[in-house]
């Protein structure tokens, strides 16, 4: 359903509200279209690949990232302050003499970084890696747990 604004008479008098609302309108279709793809044609792009859950278990921060078909050794997961970096590289094992009908499993490097809620102790990571999921434990640093106060009384 396609919604049309009727130009009023105040429109005529600024001749560029037409322009400001025709790109807007152009940033909205744009915006749908390239947050379904990578920012990099060519490899997984930067932000897109893999997909996080993130969720809070007592004091810790629970990290699951789906990366199907990246070996263990092709990652590298670092932890600065209240961001975490996962980068790592998804090697094709396909030959290069396959003409392909539908290629949709890209392969190549990829980089993602999130914004955690508060600061973790980066020290006291752990990880583990089981078909294809990346499961982060992430204790939350001791500045950053709730503290208790005491209120006096006279």
């Amino acid at each position: 359903m396609a919604l049309f604004r009727y130009p009023t008479v105040s429109d005529f008098r600024n001749p560029f509200t037409e322009l400001a609302r025709a790109k807007r309108e152009m940033d909205r279709l744009l915006s749908n279209f390239t947050d379904r793809w990578p920012s990099d044609a060519f490899g997984l792009g930067s932000g897109v690949f893999p997909a996080f859950n993130v969720s809070e278990k007592g004091d810790s921060l629970i990290v699951e990232a789906e990366i199907p078909g990246v070996r263990a050794e092709n990652l590298d997961i670092s932890v600065e302050g209240s961001t975490l970096v996962v980068r790592g590289e998804r090697k094709s094992d396909a030959p290069d003499n396959v003409s392909y009908h539908r290629r949709e499993r890209a392969s190549g490097r990829f980089n993602k970084s999130i914004s955690l809620p508060y600061d973790v102790q980066a020290d006291n990571v752990q990880a583990e890696y089981q078909n294809g999921v990346l499961r982060l434990t992430l204790p939350k640093a001791e500045h950053a747990k709730p503290r208790s106060i005491t209120v006096k009384t006279e």
